[in-house]
């Protein structure tokens, strides 16, 4: 209980200390990021499985988990300008809420940007190997992918994930400029993916809409339907809580933060509808429902070669802005957990040079790497989801306290309906957890009693190697 009442008090590193992250993103960099985050492997690659298990209605399960983001994120813009701090719902979560709960959020965090990141890889392994294949470098089945899908390795996820780091090393304003020319490639192929799709566009290819119902189960009693494929396509969406890990490396945060998190959520929620619908009205769903490459399989189908083409040069070019984003987002919680005690300090080194945390960029790619070259994409996603609704949920409460604790406090940006909004976004995130399949729900438990485990023993080693009880 001690642990839980003990509240993190927001201090400035001194500029030029060895744990000080540079101010260089400016808010245009930040929305950059958002996009470069959000839109990638869930329209690219999610689209596919969401509609094998919801049909045309993938749609609304587009709608029904942009609408619970978009309440996540609006409680983000706000606790995010009050505490502009790295470390996302971790940090928000240890200065409103007490340290056992920000040590829970901070493991979930872990699970879901480790996950993204490596399912991500994934995805974009699927796009390389078929633009490969379809300009006659056909790669061999054994190196794309895991021992689960009768492969050795899925190495061009391995390659990704560490090329990625690497350029993240290299700096942050640089790795986010190099993040919004890809972006710009990556919006641009969608366009490419509508204008082209959308003349073969059929009614008849809605029909039934629902063929999995709302919500229901399928023969191997796994969940089904609408809300089954939200709460994987929910993954698709959250990109934008990379951006309130960049709190500290952003120039004015109480203006830069609000545009990046809002305005990267509202573009793409445009987009991933726009481009569902197309993509469902233009051929049956069943078509490209397991394809690994869904957008560009539909546009090969409908004797658009080129433009597949196109499709797949632009996701191995720009999915990886997705992997920037969230591997971004992970040294950063890494680094400020590690800030804070809660990790060996040793890991909260920042370069001299670069200004980055050069040690646990590198560190976390070898753990990411791992997954992605040996686990199945829609696996990943669903795991990584439900850390993901956890963040969600925190963050949602912590904008709640602060309203009841704090309602004076000075608001930059203060969440209209807030008492709609949060508890929509609670109810909504618990809504989605209680439909990913039961297997990940367990695990996700089993990971986070495994990190409690995992606090006790550091707190007790802090505890003997300070000779005295630890600060409450």
């Amino acid at each position: 209980m001690n642990g839980l009442m003990h509240r993190k008090v927001i201090s400035a590193e001194p500029e030029g200390s060895a744990h000080h992250l540079k101010r260089t993103l400016g808010w245009g960099h930040l929305l950059a990021l958002g996009v470069g985050a959000i839109v990638g492997t869930g329209i690219y690659t999610l689209v596919g499985i969401g509609a094998g298990l919801a049909g045309p209605g993938v749609i609304l399960s587009f709608i029904v988990a942009g609408a619970i983001c978009c309440c996540a994120a609006l409680a983000y813009a706000e606790v995010a300008t009050m505490i502009p701090a790295s470390g996302s719902a971790y940090t928000y979560s240890y200065v409103v809420i007490g340290e056992s709960i920000a040590w829970v959020v901070g493991w979930s965090l872990i699970l879901e940007y480790s996950l993204v990141v490596s399912a991500v890889a994934v995805g974009w392994s699927g796009y390389a190997a078929g633009f490969l294949a379809s300009i006659g470098i056909p790669l061999p089945a054994a190196i794309l992918a895991g021992p689960a899908a009768g492969g050795i390795i899925n190495l061009p996820a391995v390659v990704i994930v560490f090329a990625v780091a690497g350029l993240l090393a290299l700096g942050t304003k640089e790795s986010a400029t190099v993040n919004a020319v890809l972006v710009v490639i990556k919006i641009a192929a969608l366009l490419v993916f509508v204008v082209a799709a959308a003349p073969a566009f059929q009614a008849s290819h809605f029909h039934p809409f629902l063929p999995n119902g709302f919500v229901g189960t399928g023969p191997d009693g796994a969940p089904r339907g609408v809300m089954a494929a939200a709460a994987i396509i929910f993954f698709a969406f959250y990109g934008f809580d990379a951006i309130s890990t960049a709190a500290e490396e952003a120039k004015r945060p109480e203006r830069d933060l609000p545009i990046g998190i809002i305005g990267s959520m509202l573009a793409c929620t445009a987009i991933y509808v726009g481009v569902a619908a197309t993509a469902v009205g233009s051929i049956p769903y069943t078509v490209y429902a397991s394809s690994p490459e869904p957008l560009a399989m539909i546009l090969r189908t409908l004797g658009h070669p080129n433009a597949a083409v196109l499709i797949g040069a632009a996701a191995v070019v720009a999915l990886p802005t997705v992997i920037l984003a969230f591997l971004f987002g992970q040294s950063r919680i890494f680094f400020v957990m590690a800030r804070d005690g809660l990790l060996p300090p040793g890991l909260a080194k920042v370069n001299a040079r670069t200004g980055t945390p050069v040690r646990i960029t590198m560190a976390t790619a070898v753990v990411v790497a791992l997954l992605a070259g040996v686990t199945p994409l829609a696996k990943i996603a669903a795991l990584a989801n439900a850390g993901t609704l956890l963040a969600f949920i925190a963050v949602s409460a912590c904008m709640l306290i602060l309203r009841r604790r704090a309602p004076m406090a000075r608001r930059v940006f203060r969440t209209p309906f807030a008492w709609v909004v949060g508890p929509v976004a609670i109810l909504g995130c618990l809504y989605l957890f209680a439909s990913l399949p039961h297997q990940t729900q367990i695990f996700f438990l089993i990971w986070n009693a495994f990190g409690l485990i995992c606090y006790s023993g550091w707190r007790a080693l802090r505890r003997r190697n300070a000779g005295a009880p630890l600060p409450l």
